[in-house]
């Protein structure tokens, strides 16, 4: 049998030139309402953003004072993942408390 020698070419192809984005960023709104109350939301920037106490207080007066306050900058699918929990709790709670998300404008630093 005559003696083969295989020569197998392999080809690289370099990831330096592949730049992957980072994914936009999407804001979470709590909106001001004349019943829900500040305890409540405290205890959903607590629950659902994990936010401490302290941050959780300074939002919710920000909320109240401002009308609209953003609870977190997240991805998109766990925007709204977060968005549905606290509407869902609010709902249980018979409160009315609007939750919205919209994209972070382009060029924004989280």
């Amino acid at each position: 049998m005559p003696d083969a020698t295989f020569r197998e070419e392999v080809q690289t192809h370099s990831r330096a030139d592949e730049r992957l984005d980072e994914p936009r960023l999407w804001r979470v709104l709590l909106h001001n309402d004349d019943f829900t109350t500040q305890e409540f939301v405290v205890w959903i920037l607590q629950t659902v953003f994990q936010r401490d106490p302290s941050d959780a207080r300074a939002i919710m007066l920000h909320v109240h004072r401002s009308g609209v306050g953003v609870a977190g900058l997240y991805t998109r699918d766990v925007a709204e993942t977060k968005q549905k929990a606290a509407r869902r709790l609010a709902e249980q709670q018979e409160f009315p408390l609007l939750v919205t998300v919209e994209p972070e404008p382009e060029g924004s630093k989280p």
